[in-house]
């Protein structure tokens, strides 16, 4: 029994792997460490493509092989283990009749570990025992997963497989047609991710003006392009494909445009608009944003110099009236109001000079008198006012016109609380009788009511108006001293 003893143990020993004796005084942790060494190192003799896992003997072969029946036969051993198991023979004639999947232990057993005072009591216990503790790792992916990156697919398989979430590589297509068939299965496929993941690959490995090219007779996918760039807020690059392609609807051109909208940065803004310049609009729309760019233009110079004059304290009109907003993005109308009141009295060379502005946007007589006639009277200018409304002819004679009209001249003069002399000036002026006398009676200019009366000759409603203004005032001397005339030029 002391010489099967010695055996064994030199069996045991020998094995190049350091395995489990029930002798060992090593830990747990030690048994660990050797298990996963040996682990790495059978990664050479294990088929990742077989999901069975390979039956390997303490020694660290795979049961069966050449080396293992060489090891097997010199080893000379033809008795049982501890005399317990006669079926286990250690003869290569024994082994060879056994089955692979019957054969020792399997990889998972081979990290199994037990506590030192335990003991099997035969190999047969250690295959069923379902006490132990797996420490086995991980075993790295099959090669045939690596497939889904690596494979020389077609372009039909790899839409197919994109379609199916797989993970392939675009970059194998190379060549201009392997591109543009790559692109034509992917509209064939009606997935939409997955031609917007071609187009990106697309934009990124081509020309501009070749997709460009390509695209256009592809309409589909020039839609998921034009999408993707809006989603995306890759704006030049859209207006460079809108700019090529002058057949879109004005709508998607319209569209583009409101996008500035959504453009907080002044500078950015401008940008954006000078690059909607060219964009195939209709002559009248391509002047509308020519004009806005330039007002766009002119509102940041003039704010940065206003800014500038405003923190220095350099004008007087600033101090007496700060400004309450920026001028930046402002409409025309606000613009053109803003210069009337900060900037009137500058040359026409001067961006920020309101007749520069009339001049540069072509803005109406009518609309240029009336906005500036709205910002002179709130300063209550109305020496401006008079000038604005004075003509002069050929001749060098001068005479008062408003293009607005005279009665919306002294409604804007009310609402900015002229004095009566300057709205009696103006009431004087309105043509139709009718109104020039609702409104003198109705803003208090009594001359110009006892003056029409007169000129009617209506001794009435002259004598009627009497009663509304006060007594002993002069209003009511000159309707006795009309009245009067008129008895003394009946009699006469």
């Amino acid at each position: 029994m002391s010489r099967v003893r010695a055996d064994e143990e030199e069996y045991w020993h020998s094995s190049k792997f350091r395995a489990f004796t029930f002798d060992d005084e090593d830990d747990e942790l030690s048994q660990l460490k050797e298990s996963k060494r040996a682990v790495n190192s059978l990664w050479d003799i294990v088929d990742d493509d077989d999901d069975d896992l390979e039956r390997v003997s303490w020694s660290g072969e795979p049961v069966g092989s050449i080396s293992w029946s060489i090891k097997e036969t010199t080893s000379g051993s033809t008795s049982s283990l501890d005399g317990r198991d006669s079926s286990l023979q250690k003869g290569p004639s024994s082994y060879a009749a056994l089955p692979k999947q019957a054969s020792s232990y399997s990889l998972s057993s081979l990290f199994k570990g037990r506590n030192k005072l335990s003991s099997f009591q035969s190999l047969s216990d250690a295959l069923t025992d379902t006490g132990v503790k797996n420490y086995a790792p991980e075993l790295r992916r099959p090669k045939a997963e690596y497939k889904d990156y690596s494979g020389d697919w077609s372009p039909k398989d790899t839409v197919r497989r994109m379609q199916r979430g797989k993970v392939c590589s675009l970059e194998r297509f190379r060549s201009l047609q392997d591109k543009l068939v790559l692109l034509d299965e992917a509209v064939a496929g009606h997935d939409g991710n997955v031609i917007t993941a071609v187009l990106i690959f697309l934009k990124r490995t081509l020309r501009r003006e070749i997709l460009f090219r390509e695209l256009e007779v592809r309409q589909v996918a020039l839609c998921h392009l034009i999408h993707f760039l809006r989603e995306t807020g890759e704006q030049k690059f859209l207006l460079d494909l809108l700019r090529t392609h002058c057949f879109f609807p004005l709508s998607l051109q319209l569209s583009q445009y409101r996008e500035h909208l959504n453009i907080q940065d002044v500078e950015k803004r401008r940008e954006f608009l000078k690059g909607c310049i060219g964009l195939p609009f209709s002559a009248e729309d391509t002047s509308h944003i020519q004009d806005h760019y330039t007002l766009l233009e002119r509102q940041i110079i003039i704010e940065a110099n206003d800014r500038h004059l405003e923190m220095a304290g350099q004008s007087e009109l600033f101090r007496k009236y700060p400004r309450k907003a920026s001028i930046l993005n402002m409409p025309l109308v606000t613009t053109l109001f803003y210069s009337c009141f900060y900037h009137y009295t500058e040359a026409e060379g001067m961006f920020s000079s309101p007749t520069n502005l009339k001049k540069t946007f072509k803005i109406p007589d009518k609309q240029y008198v009336l906005t500036a006639l709205a910002a002179r009277a709130k300063l209550r200018a109305w020496g401006d006012v008079d000038a604005l409304l004075t003509t002069k002819n050929w001749l060098g004679y001068t005479k008062k016109k408003a293009p607005i009209g005279f009665h919306r001249v002294v409604e804007i003069l009310q609402r900015n609380n002229a004095p009566v002399q300057v709205l009696q000036e103006y009431v004087r002026l309105v043509e139709d009788v009718e109104t020039r006398l609702n409104l003198a009676t109705k803003y208090k200019c009594h001359d110009v009511v006892i003056e029409t009366y007169r000129d009617l000759k209506d001794r009435i409603q002259l004598t009627a108006y009497k009663g509304k203004v006060e007594r002993g005032s002069a209003e009511e001397e000159k309707i006795n001293s009309i009245l009067s005339n008129t008895v003394r030029n009946a009699y006469s």
